[in-house]
């Protein structure tokens, strides 16, 4: 702050006080533990469902044999198995910021998606390696009535579940319990795709029963494409452009702003955290620049319901940008000639 026409400065707050302001709560109600609260409900119900679901599936697999039915059973199960990490890192998201964590354990979220998808992997590789068996060394299928039985159950109850999921996901911005919904539909489709393999047997021809364990291999090695791309981007600080749109509409409510350069949001587990500069005009004091700032980030809360925090960079009109706080190469203390980019 060289000067008070000049005014660079910096709005901010702490997390939980980001949030409270955003919602403006009444009391102490931590809105970070209202969205776990709803994240650990929705993953607790599913893991219910799911696991209903598959032991109806996994006594007709006994009693039928149908590697098709087996090859969804399995998927179920890994399905089920997916809100153990989902649990653990909600619990973890719960916990305030420490001076090692400064950003809180937001971030195993992230990571429990990541584990997600490798456990959808493996129940692919399972899947397939049955479906080949059975292919090779076709064995009968018995109590057919059941086995549509029990893909029809396979059905209503991945969707139920991928509705829970893909809803409170949504509402609370969590990418890992968006993608476990995604997986639970996709998988409920797959259910619906075992009718058609025992119907096939039904009609005397047992061959597609394995032929359709072996498609419903392919389908879950497509959730696994489509899952790890989206929970990796986040790992790499990737986020939808919309979003960035968001941010430059929302500060267009400010009308001291000139104009928004070198926008930055991320996502940490489930909330976004966005750093921005904003041109003013230079004849503004430090406190009128600091007074801006504060109205663009509660315009920012607003407009971004997941957006946890904002740090806004306030740069005079004619000198707007990152580019604008380079340090020149220049030399000091014996050490060689260097610039700060």
């Amino acid at each position: 702050m060289s000067s008070p026409h000049h005014p660079h400065v910096y709005a901010h707050a702490h997390h939980h006080d980001a949030e409270t302001a955003h919602r403006h709560t009444h009391g102490t109600v931590d809105p970070t533990m209202l969205t776990t609260q709803r994240g650990l409900w929705a993953i607790k119900w599913s893991f219910v469902a799911l696991g209903a679901t598959a032991l109806i599936q996994v006594v007709i697999v006994w009693m039928s044999g149908s590697v098709a039915l087996l090859a969804d059973t399995i998927h179920n199960v890994g399905d089920a198995a997916t809100a153990l990490p989902l649990w653990m890192a909600f619990v973890l998201a719960r916990r305030p910021p420490t001076p090692r964590f400064t950003y809180g354990l937001g971030r195993a979220e992230d990571l429990a998606g990541v584990l997600i998808v490798v456990l959808i992997l493996c129940s692919a590789i399972v899947a397939g390696y049955q479906s080949l068996s059975r292919l090779l060394k076709p064995q009968p299928i018995a109590y057919l009535g059941a086995v549509m039985a029990a893909a029809m159950i396979g059905f209503l109850g991945n969707e139920a579940v991928a509705l829970l999921r893909l809803k409170v996901g949504k509402d609370i911005g969590s990418a890992a319990l968006m993608a476990d919904g995604y997986h639970a539909r996709a998988d409920g489709w797959t259910s619906l795709a075992v009718l058609v393999g025992t119907l096939g047997t039904w009609c005397g021809y047992p061959i597609v029963d394995p032929i359709v364990g072996c498609v419903i291999t392919l389908a879950i090695g497509r959730i696994v494409w489509a899952s790890g791309a989206a929970m990796f981007t986040r790992l790499l600080d990737g986020v939808n452009p919309t979003v960035l749109a968001e941010v430059k509409h929302a500060v267009r409510h400010a009308p001291e702003v000139h104009e928004v350069t070198q926008v930055r949001v991320r996502w940490v587990g489930h909330w976004l955290h966005a750093e921005l500069n904003i041109a003013v005009s230079p004849q503004l004091s430090v406190a009128q620049g600091h007074a801006i700032a504060t109205a663009v980030r509660h315009h920012l809360l607003h407009h971004l319901p997941h957006l946890a925090n904002a740090m806004i960079h306030v740069d005079p009109v004619e000198a707007s940008g990152e580019e604008h706080h380079r340090v020149a190469a220049h030399v000091h203390d014996n050490l060689p000639a260097h610039a700060h980019l």
